[in-house]
């Protein structure tokens, strides 16, 4: 078997596991970093590994050249030794990071924007070749949705009107592939968009539509949106983060854009094609 030159972190979530598709599908030896055991396509290599423990990587990224990184911490404590020791194996490294980084936007505090931003920076600086990738928000987190459409038919969150262009994993993994696998995208730090802004009401209605039954959106305050996230379990600075963010982009949405088009050739992919290709998610 060909030596692994591609190392995907985040391997069994939404946009790493459409990454590991796509490079396996295209016949470029690719290893998957996994902290338990999990199963992937004959020909994927598993490899144990965390990066919560910089140690625990030497193993993963042996022959690597490139390696697909998502940061699976609130914070970019522990980032440095994990760039560094990425720096001892690979050449190159693309970076799932976000569209708040260099929005202009960025407040001292704001969790997810703050550890994007130092990522950015630790591999700018790290001698690495570098790619970071700045989507908008992704679809699939209105999988968040799926236990409500499920048992009540009813989404109850904040904001009805609150419009984003939100972006297939599949788009993100083909930039991804892009960046890994070809010189087009070095030192770039592409804005991915989907291709038009949905609203929440209107996406809980396309979810209803691709699993042919109504689902309901129901309005609520973002106080009450925050103590549900709270309740969750959700770390209080990422609830912090997210509520008052989204309520910002009511009257500064994110933009819209063709990148994923002019990197791929390939016109982004809409929410209603992500909502029939998730509708068993749903049901």
């Amino acid at each position: 078997m060909t030596q692994p030159r591609i190392l995907v972190t985040g391997a069994t979530g939404k946009v790493g596991g459409a990454v590991v598709a796509r490079l396996h599908a295209a016949n470029v030896p690719v290893r998957a970093l996994v902290r338990r055991e999990a199963d992937f396509p004959e020909g994927v290599q598993a490899v144990r590994g965390d990066l919560g423990d910089p140690a625990s990587l030497d193993a993963a990224l042996e022959g690597v050249d490139s390696v697909f990184l998502v940061w699976p911490f609130l914070s970019a404590q522990g980032a440095s030794d994990v760039v560094d020791v990425i720096g001892k194996h690979a050449r190159r490294v693309v970076y799932l990071s976000s569209a708040g980084v260099g929005d202009g936007k960025e407040e001292p505090g704001e969790a997810i924007t703050m550890f994007h931003t130092e990522l950015e920076r630790l591999i700018e600086a790290s001698g690495l070749e570098w790619t970071a990738l700045r989507p908008t928000g992704f679809a699939g987190n209105t999988l968040g949705w799926a236990q409500e459409v499920r048992t009540t038919g009813t989404v109850r969150a904040p904001l009805a009107r609150l419009a984003r262009p939100l972006i297939h994993e599949a788009d993100m993994a083909a930039v991804a592939v892009q960046a890994l696998t070809t010189d087009t995208l070095l030192g770039a730090r592409p804005l991915i968009t989907g291709p038009e802004l949905v609203t929440q009401e209107r996406q809980v209605a396309l979810i209803g539509e691709a699993i042919g039954r109504p689902v309901r959106f129901e309005e609520i305050s973002l106080d009450e949106a925050a103590e549900q996230m709270r309740a969750a379990g959700y770390p209080a600075e990422l609830v912090a983060a997210i509520v008052p963010a989204q309520a910002e982009m009511l009257g500064n949405p994110e933009p819209v854009n063709d990148e994923v088009e002019r990197i791929t050739g390939i016109p982004a992919r809409s929410f209603r094609e992500w909502t029939v290709d998730h509708a068993a998610d749903f049901c």
